[in-house]
């Protein structure tokens, strides 16, 4: 009777040692889940802003693209570019 007792015992030892190790496995994961979904988060609000600046930076070229093909405007070159200053006793 007594080599079953520690047969038994032995087996509930590894058993509850299997048990310990694949819970602290599993928080472990987890963890690395919950990381990696926060990545992916961060990762897509990142490509949202990418793509605003994308539409922004497009919108523009498209502006100046309809500008040149449809009321044939151009940049000036230097010569027809004047600065003017405005200064504080100047300004209305």
């Amino acid at each position: 009777m007594p080599k079953r007792l520690l047969v038994l015992l032995a087996a509930v030892m590894a058993t509850s040692i299997a048990v310990v190790q694949t819970r602290h496995e599993s928080r472990q994961r987890f963890s690395e889940l919950q990381t990696r979904q926060a990545e992916r988060d961060a990762l897509n609000v990142e490509w949202g802003k990418l793509l605003l600046e994308e539409g922004a930076w497009s919108q523009h070229r498209r502006v100046e693209a309809m500008a040149r093909s449809r009321l044939n405007m151009n940049t000036p070159d230097a010569a027809h570019i004047r600065v003017v200053r405005v200064t504080r006793d100047s300004a209305p």
